[in-house]
């Protein structure tokens, strides 16, 4: 995989809660700079963001319901209309986990498919990720997730929000990827800091890295190459 191609599958990820103006706009700079398919930042940087990329070809991306998704869904669904107001064309929201871990299926699919049915009524139609955070869930519900992820319209299952207990796995990707599918894509996203782990979640069906190491990734790769 050449580092373009590598750059393509990246989501230039920053979510901290002490992030700057200036840290946001370095950000994009470096999406514009290495050509990353998004940045995902936290809503209240989407303004800047919007500014910095327009007529580019990187996507903006934010955050709903994160970090811990169990925020009421109408708060949710309100959460997605402003990022997409504001210009978001991306959005990674955390599944209901309460109700998750609660067996309440129902509530979750429902949610899901609220929020992806106000994505594909955006201009232009928005995509949408469902964080299920992985490290949280056992292995049927992993992919009972995936399975109502699917159901409920959204784009991607993504594996973590990066501020759980554990970040994303070969292992869990393999799982997500089989669960899937093939109309349902995978985002691998948490601790991944090394080119050799990313190119690991690439191989066994990940679509897409999130991650705030994309520049170093990259660098690797060249290093290695």
């Amino acid at each position: 995989m050449t580092r373009a191609e590598l750059a393509q599958r990246i989501d230039h990820t920053l979510l901290r809660p002490t992030s700057t103006a200036t840290d946001i706009e370095r950000l994009c700079e470096e999406a514009l700079h290495y050509r990353f398919a998004s940045v995902c930042i936290q809503p209240c940087w989407l303004k800047i963001a919007v500014r910095h990329l327009q007529d580019s070809d990187v996507a903006v991306g934010t955050v709903v319901g994160f970090p811990l998704g169990a925020n009421m869904s109408a708060v949710k669904l309100y959460e997605a209309e402003q990022a997409l107001a504001a210009g978001a064309t991306e959005l990674d929201m955390v599944i209901a986990i309460p109700a998750l871990k609660s067996g309440d299926w129902r509530t979750v699919r429902h949610e899901i498919e609220q929020i992806a049915a106000l994505c594909r009524s955006a201009t232009p139609a928005a995509v949408l990720k469902v964080i299920i955070e992985c490290c949280y869930l056992t292995q049927e519900e992993k992919i009972q997730a995936t399975r109502v992820v699917a159901e409920g319209g959204a784009d991607f299952v993504k594996t973590s929000t990066g501020f759980g207990e554990g970040g994303a796995t070969v292992e869990d990707v393999s799982l997500l990827r089989a669960a899937a599918p093939p109309h349902l894509k995978v985002k691998a996203a948490g601790g991944i800091r090394t080119v050799s782990l990313a190119m690991q979640l690439l191989q066994v069906g990940a679509d897409r890295i999130g991650t705030s190491s994309g520049v170093t990734l990259l660098q690797q790769l060249q290093e290695e190459a």
